[in-house]
């Protein structure tokens, strides 16, 4: 199927050497398809295109159908073409038809490894951990193993906003929409950079000393411009918890002050902590019921 292919080609004869045993050591992906198929035609330059780019991080493999009926009907092949993935000899992945370049990426970023994964998986724990320095170590050194690996910008992002690089984090958020753009991201993903844009913005909110800014709230409870101030004070530094109770106070004492902020404001820490926060869930209650007062 042209020249400058890196595929191997497979038929009864090689298929579990090159195959399900070759799966054992790194994934296999087998394109099925005809000569007669121009679907196939079209996708075959992609592969090829991707197989040099990922250098031997998996290996391209084709299997005429039409020489080969035993086979496709072994694996169900009832359309082509047909990419299914192996990993020690068994199917992990696959598709049928023709995906743009952009979704073959997101295919392969699902099933073959990236060689930064496991400094990725490092860092990731030294987050959880409260360490973003040391995490940031682990991502630098992923970054020169993998550069564009998404799940490492997702972390860098993560690191930088938790130690207030705020400039920085900036142009890594930039880096994963562009990337959103390029690619269809997946919904897990979507909301992954929606929480990370959301905790940004929170952070670019005015702070400052938070004892003089509560005393003042305390002394009018009624002033929603010192209530605004304490509690943009508080997301700011992460206390979501307690920036919410003082953003529905303001929904409570005056649902229009700065054109609905005291709502708004809480959407933003709704997606900075996403969709399975038990603490948003609670404010979304606690704001639904303000409103229908």
């Amino acid at each position: 199927m042209g020249s400058a292919s890196l595929a191997v080609d497979v038929g009864r004869h090689n298929f579990d050497a090159v195959v399900l045993q070759g799966s054992a050591t790194r994934p296999v992906l087998v394109d099925f398809w005809a000569p007669w198929c121009a679907p196939c035609r079209a996708l075959a330059p992609i592969l090829d295109k991707l197989a040099a780019e990922f250098a031997g991080r998996f290996t391209l493999v084709k299997l005429n159908t039409d020489e080969e009926p035993e086979l496709a009907s072994r694996y169900g092949i009832r359309g082509i073409p047909n990419v299914k993935v192996f990993v020690d000899g068994k199917v992990v992945d696959e598709f049928t038809g023709v995906l743009p370049e952009g979704a073959v990426r997101q295919f392969l970023a699902r099933v073959v490894p990236s060689p930064a994964a496991p400094r990725i998986a490092e860092a990731e724990v030294l987050l959880a951990r409260g360490d973003p320095l040391a995490a940031l170590a682990a991502l630098d050194a992923a970054r020169t193993l993998d550069p564009g690996d998404t799940a490492g910008l997702f972390a860098r992002a993560e690191a930088l906003l938790a130690l207030d690089r705020r400039d920085e984090a900036s142009a890594v958020l930039a880096e994963l929409e562009a990337l959103a753009r390029a690619v269809h991201s997946d919904a897990k993903a979507e909301q992954r950079l929606a929480t990370l844009k959301a905790r940004w913005a929170l952070g670019a909110l005015a702070s400052a000393d938070i004892d003089n800014l509560a005393a003042a709230v305390a002394k009018v409870p009624a002033d929603c411009a010192a209530r605004l101030a304490y509690a943009d004070a508080l997301a700011a530094k992460g206390d979501y918890d307690r920036a919410l109770e003082e953003f529905l106070a303001i929904v409570v004492t005056d649902r229009a002050f700065q054109d609905d902020v005291g709502r708004k404001r809480m959407l933003t820490i709704f997606d900075a902590l996403g969709a399975d926060s038990d603490l948003a869930r609670r404010f979304r209650r606690e704001l639904a019921a303000a409103l229908n007062r």
